[in-house]
């Protein structure tokens, strides 16, 4: 669906039955304003793809402009074959939907009730909380990514969350994460200490809007310290293991070795007294 009208235009026996702005007359080749046309939507795809994180997402972005410019170009060249077009996407659309990420992963996902439950539960846990929500292409393409961030960094003391505001409003409301489209705030990462927030990416501006930040896993591992604060953790917890092992040490008093000679005492006593009998 993305190079239909490349295919219309370049296939013989269709493309001389179009019409065309060309002084030549040929049909089977673009005229100026379709390659205007496209020349535009390279220029938008490779702006959209400086915030793309994986090859998924720059491959998604190459194809949703490329169907805007179908759109466009066919409604241009006749408005029957525009709309049979723009029909075909809304089917293709409500019927093939973005695959979602079911590969393993270290995660909570909470609630409305159930996040500020565990946020209060233990204070020394540092939590980091995933604000997203399931329409979003941005979350979807960072599902992988922090999936594979909470496989790497994950420990008693760190720990991985997340929860769907498109889903619970209230929760969105709550730790002031707009899930507009026009915000940017799809996915926000926030760093959760002792029940509290510490930091959150991206930032909110004064006007509500969100300052650019490119959710890579290399970003995240630095702006949040994550290698810092799993070395942490991890050896407070090696520490508490060694504090919880001495006093099972110390339960059982050592036997004392000083029986055998009381016992030698004794039998020389024993064979004195036979004697002297």
């Amino acid at each position: 669906m993305s190079g239909a009208f490349l295919l219309i235009r370049k296939t013989p026996g269709i493309c001389e039955h179009l019409s065309t702005q060309r002084e030549d007359g040929n049909s089977c080749d673009f005229d100026w304003r379709e390659v205007e046309i496209l020349m535009f939507l390279s220029a938008i795809v490779m702006m959209k793809n400086r915030r793309a994180i994986t090859v998924e997402q720059h491959v998604g972005n190459i194809i949703l402009f490329s169907k805007v410019a179908n759109v466009i170009l066919f409604f241009r060249l006749d408005i029957r074959l525009g709309l049979l077009y723009l029909t075909l996407c809304i089917v293709f659309l409500m019927i093939c939907k973005p695959p979602l990420y079911m590969g393993p992963e270290y995660i909570k996902y909470f609630n409305d009730k159930t996040i500020d439950e565990e946020l209060e539960k233990d204070h020394r846990v540092t939590w980091i909380v995933e604000f997203f929500a399931n329409w979003s292409p941005e979350c979807q393409s960072f599902a992988s990514v922090y999936a594979d961030l909470s496989l790497k960094y994950n420990c008693a003391g760190l720990k991985f969350g997340k929860v769907d505001i498109g889903r619970y409003s209230e929760v969105s409301k709550k730790y002031r994460v707009s899930t507009s489209p026009l915000s940017k705030q799809l996915p926000s990462l926030v760093l959760f200490q002792g029940g509290k927030e510490v930091m959150r990416r991206p930032q909110v501006d004064k006007k509500g809007r969100a300052v650019s930040w490119t959710f890579t896993e290399e970003n995240i591992i630095r702006e949040f310290n994550l290698n810092e604060l799993y070395q942490k953790f991890k050896k407070l917890g090696k520490t508490k293991g060694e504090k919880s092992e001495r006093p099972n040490e110390s339960v059982f008093s050592p036997v004392p070795e000083e029986e055998e000679p009381e016992t030698e005492t004794i039998s020389a006593m024993d064979t004195e007294s036979k004697k002297d009998k």
